[in-house]
C-alpha cells in the first residue's frame, strides 16, 4: 500500500457509503482501477465520490458505468488535485485556537458563500485560513468593511473557479470526448493539463489583483482630492461618480428574430467591445443581460468615450447609453442609490446610436472643443416624480 493509499473502510468513511457499497461500485466497474478490497488511491476515492453524489441524485448504475466509459466522469480524476485532509477540526476548537467566536465563524462562512455544512468541521488550511482573518480583525479592521469585503471575495472567484471549470470542459474535456478518447486516457490527459495550469493560477490573479489595487488606490486618492475641494453634496459614506449605461436597442426582436445562440454571440461581442474602449479612468461593475453599468470619476472622459463609441460601433441592434453624474453608495463591490436608478432610467429613453446624459452631467464637462450637447426638454423618468432636463450628447464638427 503506498503513502497516500487508504484502506476500504476509510475510502468508503470519505466517500459518504458503506464499504459494502463500495466494494460492490468497485466490482461492477463503475470506479475504474479501483481494488475493491485493499487499498484506495486518492483518484479512485475522489471517483467514488461523484458516483455518491450521482446515487443520491437518481442515476442507476448502469447510466454511470456508460458516463464512465465515455469519459464523462473524467472529472472525478481531477479532484485527486484537491485531496480530502486527513485531519479535521470542530468548529469549538477552531474557536478557541483562533480566539473567534463560533458565530462569527459561521457568518464568515456563509458570507464567504461557502455552504453551510463546511463550517462544521474544517481542515488545516481552513484553520490557516480563520488565523489570517483573526489577525486582520485584531488589526483593527472594521469587522463590517471585512464582511463586505470576504462577500466580494466569494462571489468573485467563485465565479472565477465556475469560469476556470466550465472553460476547462468546453475547451479541453468535450474535444476529448467527441474525439472518442476511453474514459481513463481522458482522464490522465485532463489531470496532466489541470496539474500544469492550476499551479500557474494563483501567481497570474495576485499579479491582476495587485495591478488593479494600484489603480483603485490612485483614484481614491484623486477622488478625494476632488471631494476636499468643493463636492458640498457628497455626504460621509457616498463617493460622487459619473455613471454609465449602455444596452441594446431592440435586442428583445433580435433575440427571436437570429436565434438565441445567435443574440449570446452579438452580446459577447458589444460588451468586449464596451469593455476594451473605456477610457483608463472608467470599468465595467456589472453586466446584465444585454446592459453593461459602467462607473468611472471622469465625466468628461466618459462622455467622449460614449461618442466616440457610438460613432464605431455600426453593428445592429444599434447601442445606446445613458449618462449621469451624483453620489452614490458603494456596496460590496457595486454601486447603490436614486442616482444610479436615474442613470439607467437616462438610458431607457435614448434611441439606437445616442448618448443622452443628464443636466449634471452637462454641467460637469461644460463646453469643449469636441463635445456638444443638444437639450431635448424636461422627460418624465419611470419611478422619478420630477422631470428632468436631458441632453444629447455628440462630436462637435
Amino acid at each position: 500500500m503506498s503513502d497516500d493509499a487508504l484502506t476500504l473502510a476509510e475510502a468508503a468513511a470519505q466517500a459518504g457509503v458503506t464499504p459494502a457499497t463500495l466494494r460492490r461500485w468497485a466490482r461492477s466497474g463503475v470506479i475504474p482501477d479501483a481494488d475493491g478490497d485493499n487499498s484506495w488511491s486518492p483518484v479512485a476515492i475522489a471517483h467514488a465520490r461523484i458516483v455518491a453524489r450521482l446515487r443520491s441524485r437518481g442515476h442507476s448504475l448502469d447510466e454511470i458505468r456508460k458516463a464512465v466509459d465515455e469519459g464523462r466522469l473524467a472529472y472525478g480524476f481531477v479532484e485527486d488535485l484537491f485531496p480530502s485532509p486527513p485531519r479535521r477540526h470542530s468548529i469549538e476548537e477552531v474557536s478557541k485556537e483562533t480566539g473567534l467566536e463560533k458565530a462569527l465563524i459561521e457568518r464568515i462562512w456563509t458570507t464567504i458563500g461557502l455552504p453551510q455544512r463546511d463550517a462544521e468541521d474544517f481542515s488545516d488550511e481552513d484553520v490557516q485560513a480563520l488565523h489570517y482573518v483573526a489577525s486582520v480583525l485584531d488589526a483593527g479592521f472594521p469587522l463590517v468593511a471585512f464582511l463586505q469585503l470576504t462577500r466580494v471575495y466569494g462571489q468573485t472567484l467563485s465565479q472565477i473557479a465556475d469560469a476556470e471549470t466550465r472553460l476547462f470542459h468546453i475547451y479541453v474535456h468535450e474535444p476529448l470526448m467527441r474525439e472518442g478518447v476511453p474514459g481513463v486516457e481522458m482522464a490522465e490527459e485532463m489531470e496532466h493539463l489541470a496539474r500544469d495550469l492550476l499551479p500557474l493560477a494563483s501567481p497570474i490573479m495576485d499579479f491582476i489583483h495587485r495591478r488593479f489595487l494600484q489603480h483603485f488606490v490612485e483614484q481614491d486618492v484623486v477622488g478625494h482630492m476632488e471631494l476636499d475641494f468643493g463636492d458640498e453634496e457628497a455626504e460621509l459614506g457616498r463617493i460622487r461618480v459619473t455613471l454609465a449605461f449602455c444596452d441594446l436597442a431592440g435586442y428583445t426582436r433580435y433575440t427571436e428574430e437570429e436565434g438565441e445562440e445567435e443574440a449570446l454571440s452579438f452580446v459577447e461581442r458589444f460588451i468586449e467591445s464596451v469593455t476594451e474602449t473605456l477610457p483608463d479612468d472608467a470599468r465595467v461593475i456589472k453586466t446584465i443581460g444585454d446592459e453593461v453599468m459602467i462607473v468611472g470619476q471622469d465625466a468628461r472622459a466618459i462622455v467622449d468615450w460614449a461618442v466616440g463609441f457610438q460613432r464605431l460601433f455600426d453593428e445592429r441592434p444599434a447601442a445606446r447609453i445613458g449618462i449621469h453624474q451624483g453620489p452614490v453608495i458603494y456596496r460590496d463591490g457595486d454601486y447603490f442609490g436614486r442616482d444610479v436608478n436615474l442613470a439607467s432610467r437616462v438610458v431607457a429613453r435614448a434611441r439606437g446610436g445616442e448618448v443622452l446624459v443628464t443636466d449634471a452631467v452637462v454641467d460637469a464637462v461644460g463646453g469643449g472643443d469636441y463635445l456638444a450637447f443638444e437639450g431635448i426638454g424636461t422627460v418624465k423618468l419611470k419611478g422619478f416624480n420630477e422631470p428632468r432636463s436631458l441632453f444629447r450628447a455628440y462630436p462637435r464638427e
